[in-house]
């Protein structure tokens, strides 16, 4: 009786150990989820609507004195009305880098520099271009995806290879499925409003 309390004290001991090591790699995976989906956002912010915003040139580096900077941190910018966006350098003398960088960026606008700020006029999107644009929108929808079953992946090899019960591998590689699910339906939901905001006319 007392060998096989030692024994379940044992296996006991070892199922707090493997816990441990199931919310490592848990904790982990969710990291990189977390991740691919901040990736996300940041390429989505780069699809522009037919609204202006300060967020269509975040994409923008500007060379200043030798280094690539963003180029919020060296003007600023904003939006007086739903067509226009304005770029105000800290210093005057950037007005050329800023135009240069803004048309490296290929964003399809043509800046308007005057002398003292860098005007640039946000035409309307046609249907076709709408079009184009939510199918860019789905994919890197759609790559975001991989990565996140990717990672779901990785986590459920790591499982694998943990010295655990059985019981204990099903029931973390259920929560890695429902990890991954709860990501890519928040990715299904970042696309539906990305895709409505293009599609609004």
């Amino acid at each position: 009786m007392e060998l096989k309390l030692t024994y379940n004290e044992l296996v006991f001991k070892n199922d707090i150990v493997m816990n441990e090591e199931i919310d490592f790699i848990l904790d982990t995976a969710k990291e990189s989820m977390d991740g691919a989906i901040k990736h996300l956002e940041k390429e989505l912010l780069n699809i522009r609507a037919g609204k202006a915003s300060p967020q269509m040139l975040g994409s923008v580096f500007v060379d200043y004195y030798g280094s690539q900077t963003p180029l919020h941190q060296v003007a600023n910018v904003s939006v007086p009305d739903a067509r226009t966006i304005t770029i105000q350098p800290w210093e005057r003398n950037m007005l050329s880098a800023i135009e240069k960088a803004i048309m490296i960026a290929n964003l399809g606008f043509n800046p308007m520099n005057n002398g003292d700020v860098i005007i640039i006029s946000v035409p309307p999107l046609t249907e076709e271009r709408r079009k184009d644009l939510v199918k860019q929108a789905k994919g890197e929808a759609e790559e975001t995806k991989i990565s996140i079953r990717s990672v779901r992946q990785d986590a459920n090899k790591d499982i694998k290879k943990l010295e655990a019960s059985e019981d204990l591998k099903k029931n973390a590689e259920a929560d890695v499925q429902n990890l991954t699910d709860s990501y890519i339906k928040r990715i299904d939901e970042i696309l539906a409003v990305k895709e409505a905001e293009i599609l609004k006319v």
